[in-house]
């Protein structure tokens, strides 16, 4: 697995049902302080609606996620929303959704249909795109070797994330997580060059 579904950027949707108001929010996120930022940030917001629930997915093997209910009877909002995620595969995303209370109870089934179908309409109006799962590798050679280096980066056209040129020079690149094997038995064969562990 080195590649994930991640939306671009922030996309919205809503739905009604019963007066109730349903405003719900997709966007990228990286890691859980990023998730405690935004939720905080929506909360404060929104914080005249009755319901601001959400649930998130983050990393590339999608095993680290939670859902909330935020007041709702348990399992009737994060977790349908956590399941339009599952469904459509993604990662690094949270889906946030306010909830405007109409006077009418939805019920528990009412209220896991109004939070999926909430999700859904969001990551309906998201671009979703494909990101690969990428690794660094840092190393060292001597001037000399440059071009053999500089040979192995054309043919396999990997990013460059830095470049030094002290005593000996450095440099970084950055390749998809399967190529990196091939990538640094390519380097290793270059003279005088050190892979830093």
């Amino acid at each position: 697995m080195d590649s994930y579904r991640t939306i671009k950027a922030l996309a919205e949707g809503t739905y009604s049902e019963k007066r109730s108001k349903f405003l719900a929010f997709a966007m990228p996120v990286s890691s859980v302080d990023e998730v405690k930022l935004m939720v905080a940030d929506y909360q404060k917001k929104y914080y005249d609606a009755r319901h601001v629930c959400y649930a998130y997915m983050l990393g590339a093997e999608r095993l680290e996620f939670r859902a909330n209910d935020n007041g709702e009877p348990s399992g009737t909002a994060g977790k349908p929303i956590l399941g339009q995620i599952n469904s459509n595969e993604l990662t690094n995303i949270l889906i946030i959704v306010v909830r405007y209370f109409g006077g009418i109870k939805l019920g528990t089934s009412g209220l896991i249909v109004a939070y999926r179908a909430a999700a859904a309409e969001a990551i309906a109006a998201a671009e979703i795109i494909e990101k690969t799962v990428d690794e660094d590798v840092t190393f060292f050679f001597e001037y000399p070797f440059m071009n053999d280096v500089m040979r192995v980066v054309k043919d396999m056209e990997p990013q460059i994330i830095h470049q030094g040129y002290d005593t000996d020079c450095s440099m970084t690149l950055r390749i998809r997580k399967d190529s990196m094997p091939q990538l640094k038995a390519r380097l290793e064969k270059v003279e005088t060059l050190r892979i830093e562990r």
